[in-house]
C-alpha cells in the first residue's frame, strides 16, 4: 500500500507547540515556512489509527481506564518482532509520557544529592530531570572525532566509580547526535554500570526509527539477566507513529524490587492512567501500522540523503553528523564562523529556519543545530534553498 507522505497539513492556529513557537519567535515569518524543531512529524498519521479511533470512540465510555490484555499483548508482540526481545506482561508499566517517566524515575531511584550521569550533548529534559529532583548532574562528554560521536569509556568508567553517582540516564538511540549504539558499546556501558552499582534508565523512544539497513536496535535490558535487573526501559509509539499528543508510553521493568518502587512512587506522584484513546492508538499502531512505518523509514532515509548531498555540494561549511537513527539531523555549523547566538539569529531571522539550537543540548554544542526530517521531502528542499539563499545574501 502506498501511503501519503507528500501532503502538508498546516498546523497554524491548531495549538501546535512548535508552530506556536515559530510565530512567537518571528510573527512575520512567510506563510509557506514550516518549523523544523520539536520532535513530532509534519506528516499525516497512519489512516488505520484515525479510522480505528473513530470507531472506538463511537461506543467507548470515556471514564477512568486501565490497560487491557490487548494493550499488553500489543507491546509484547511489537518488542518481539522489532527487537527480538521477549518481555513478560508483568514487566510492563503504562506511563503518561516518557519525559514524565524519567523525571519520576530519577526521583524514585536516587536520593537528594546523588549523582546522575549523562552522556552529553543529550536531549535537554535529561538535564532538567536531574536538576529538578535536587540530584547532582555528572556529565560524561561524548567524543566528537572525525565528524561523528563515540562514548568516552575511560571517562564514563571514572564517573561510574565515584560512589556518589548512582544512576545513568542513557539515550538509545542517541538524541541529538543520531548514534545507533553497537552491541559492543552497549555491553561495555552495561558492564561499567554493573561493576560500579549504577542503575540505568534507558530512553529508547526512538528505537523504531532505525535508518541504517545493516544494523538494528538492541534494547539494553535484553543483553543479559544481570543488565535487565538494573535497567528500566522507556518506550512509546509516539515518535514512531506521530502520537505524541496521546500522552501514552510504557516502561519495561524486569526487576521486581525496582518495579515495586516505581509503582509506589507513581501513586505518590498522583500518576495513575494514560489517555484512554492513547491505549487504543498504541494497539492499532503496533498491530496494524508496521507497513506504514516501513514506508516512513524510506522517506526519512531520502530526506537524510538529500540534506547530506545538498550541504556537501552547496554549503560545505555545514557538516551533517551521520544519522543512523531517529529523524533528528544534527548539523555542525562551526564552519560558518558564527557564535552560537549569531547562528541562532541567522537561522531564525534570515534563513527562516526554526530549529532546535545546539545549546539546548549542552553548552559545548552551541554551534550545532538540530533539524527535524519527519516532513514531506518538498519541505526539506524548500528549507535548504532558503538557507542557501540567505548565505548567498550575506556573501553578497
Amino acid at each position: 500500500m502506498g501511503y501519503d507522505f507528500t501532503t502538508l497539513v498546516s498546523r497554524r492556529n491548531t495549538g501546535s507547540t512548535k508552530w506556536n513557537a515559530m510565530y512567537t519567535d518571528n510573527p512575520n515569518v512567510p506563510e509557506d515556512v514550516v518549523p523544523l524543531s520539536v520532535a513530532d512529524m509534519e506528516l499525516k498519521n497512519p489512516p488505520q489509527i484515525g479510522r480505528g479511533l473513530a470507531e472506538y470512540l463511537q461506543s467507548a465510555i470515556l471514564g477512568y481506564t486501565d490497560p487491557t490484555d490487548r494493550f499488553y499483548d500489543a507491546v509484547r508482540r511489537w518488542q518481539k518482532r522489532r527487537n527480538g526481545w521477549e518481555i513478560q506482561r508483568e514487566w510492563i508499566v503504562d506511563y503518561p509520557g516518557v519525559v514524565p517517566a524519567f523525571f519520576h524515575l530519577t526521583k524514585f531511584l536516587t536520593q537528594p544529592g546523588d549523582g546522575v550521569i549523562l552522556l552529553t550533548p543529550v536531549y535537554y529534559p535529561f538535564y532538567e530531570a536531574v536538576r529538578n529532583c535536587g540530584r547532582t548532574l555528572t556529565e560524561s562528554a561524548l567524543l566528537y572525532q572525525g565528524g561523528t560521536y563515540a562514548i568516552d569509556f575511560d571517562d564514563l568508567e571514572a564517573k561510574a566509580r565515584d560512589p556518589k553517582n548512582k544512576l545513568l540516564l542513557f539515550c538509545s538511540p542517541h538524541n541529538p547526535v543520531g548514534r545507533l549504539w553497537t552491541e559492543e558499546e552497549l555491553r561495555r556501558v552495561g558492564q561499567i554500570c554493573l561493576e560500579n552499582g549504577v542503575r540505568i534508565i534507558s530512553d529508547e523512544i526512538h528505537s523504531d526509527l532505525i535508518l541504517t539497513r545493516e544494523r538494528h536496535h538492541i534494547p539494553m535490558a535484553s543483553l543479559s539477566e544481570e543488565l535487565a535487573r538494573i535497567t528500566v526501559t522507556c518506550a512509546a509509539p509516539s515518535k514512531t507513529f506521530n502520537l505524541a499528543g496521546m500522552i501514552t508510553s510504557y516502561l519495561v521493568i524486569p526487576d521486581e524490587e525496582i518495579r515495586a518502587v516505581v509503582l509506589k512512587g507513581r501513586r505518590q506522584e498522583g500518576t495513575f492512567h494514560c489517555n484512554i484513546a492513547g491505549y487504543r492508538a498504541l494497539e492499532i499502531a503496533y498491530d496494524q501500522c508496521e507497513d506504514w512505518l516501513e514506508e516512513l523509514l524510506e522517506l526519512l532515509r531520502a530526506n537524510r540523503d538529500l540534506v547530506e548531498k545538498f550541504l556537501a555540494e552547496k554549503i560545505p561549511q555545514i557538516r551533517p553528523v551521520p544519522l543512523e537513527a531517529t529523524y533528528l539531523q544534527w548539523l555542525d555549523c562551526s564552519g560558518l564562523n558564527m557564535t552560537g547566538e549569531e547562528l541562532d539569529r541567522f537561522m531564525r531571522d534570515e534563513a527562516y529556519w526554526f530549529t532546535d539550537p545546539g545549546a539546548m543540548f549542552g553548552a559545548a554544542a552551541a554551534q550545532f543545530q538540530r533539524i527535524n526530517l519527519a516532513c514531506p521531502t518538498a519541505v526539506i528542499q524548500a528549507a535548504l534553498d532558503r538557507l542557501y539563499a540567505a548565505l548567498e545574501r550575506r556573501r553578497a
